[in-house]
């Protein structure tokens, strides 16, 4: 009998079994509340709508979606991304690749990146995937995207490369949420569908190096993942604190390009302006780090450590590196002249 042996399917059977689905429940009588009542024929229904008894498990819940993850610990510590468990009120069930059914606890939500942290409890030894490190990534190295694709195909497995780095795309997880910037992103053409969203983005030797976030609608193998470099940060936050700690700023700002410097006049070309968004927005947050730092509406920040402040290294990437408590040096360039302001991150709630 022929069969094939090669790394792909060796690294298939080995992550395989730490990959998990993440099933999204609510009351019954919950949904028939939001939904709109409004029967096939797009009338409205005086008697509401209703789910059908079939669609309704034992405990009187109905499954509202579904997303995927993959085990990281094996005392139970699950990795998805913020979007999968966003439903309010709602309550999570992990499917194992052995078919266990888990009820999942939410441990933290990363404030800033598309990353969460459930935990289960099995009487069965859980097998997990091994953390890679995703800061020396090369384009064209080889990876692999697991997951519950559409939410219908289990254990579904895409092969890709790596088309693009440190990529920063505005996502939505659904039409009714605000947009969201991603950045730092992994950019890959394995194939990420519906319901993969959670799911480990792997090299070839099986090690974990991103969680699969986005696709471009309308686009052919434009695929993201979320950098393993947030989770592992995220992770020992939780083991050290017990929650996941962010630092915060606190400013709005607009980064300065050559163009925008020109139009508007600016001694500098490059740098970040700090000004409203909307009129009814604050430029420096009241009692933040930047306002008690006097970080002013209308200066520029052109260096962070005395690292120029680009498009290609904004404001955001500095702070994904930086701690709560740090203290921070900018550089100010405030009515022409130029002087230094020490700011120190606190903790964003």
């Amino acid at each position: 009998m022929w069969k094939e042996h090669s790394k792909v399917i060796a690294t298939v059977k080995r992550v395989m079994p730490a990959v998990v689905s993440i099933i999204i429940s609510k009351p019954a009588d919950a949904v028939e509340r939001e939904l709109p009542a409004i029967d096939r024929r797009g009338h409205k229904n005086k008697n509401g709508f209703h789910i059908p008894p079939d669609k309704i498990d034992a405990h009187g819940m109905v499954q509202v979606g579904g997303g995927s993850g993959f085990i990281v610990d094996s005392s139970g510590i699950v990795l998805t991304n913020k979007h999968v468990i966003a439903e309010s009120g709602a309550a999570y069930t992990v499917i194992t690749n052995a078919d266990e059914h888990l009820a999942a606890e939410v441990l933290a939500r990363d404030p800033v990146n598309d990353v969460a942290i459930l935990r289960v409890v099995s009487l069965h030894h859980l097998p997990e995937v091994r953390l890679g490190d995703s800061t020396h990534l090369e384009l064209g190295q080889t990876v692999l995207a697991i997951g519950n694709a559409l939410g219908i195909f289990k254990n579904t497995v895409s092969l890709g490369i790596i088309s693009g780095l440190s990529r920063s795309v505005s996502a939505q997880a659904d039409p009714e949420a605000p947009p969201q910037e991603l950045r730092g992103l992994i950019q890959t053409d394995a194939a990420i569908n519906p319901g993969n969203s959670g799911g480990p983005l792997v090299d070839i030797f099986g090690r974990a190096i991103g969680i699969n976030a986005a696709v471009v609608s309308g686009a052919q193998n434009i695929n993201f993942a979320i950098p393993i470099k947030a989770a592992l940060r995220d992770l020992e936050d939780l083991k050290k604190y017990g929650n996941i700690r962010r630092p915060l700023l606190g400013l709005r700002y607009l980064t300065v390009t050559e163009d925008y410097s020109q139009k508007m006049g600016f001694p500098t070309a490059f740098g970040a302006f700090i000004t409203k968004e909307h009129p009814s927005d604050e430029a420096v947050a009241v009692g933040s780090p930047a306002a008690l730092a006097d970080i002013r509406e209308g200066d520029i920040l052109t260096h962070w450590n005395g690292r120029p402040i680009t498009e290609e290294r904004s404001i955001q990437d500095y702070l994904d590196d930086a701690r709560v408590g740090e203290l921070v040096s900018f550089t100010v360039v405030r009515e022409g002249k130029e002087l230094t302001c020490m700011v120190k991150l606190a903790e964003r709630k």
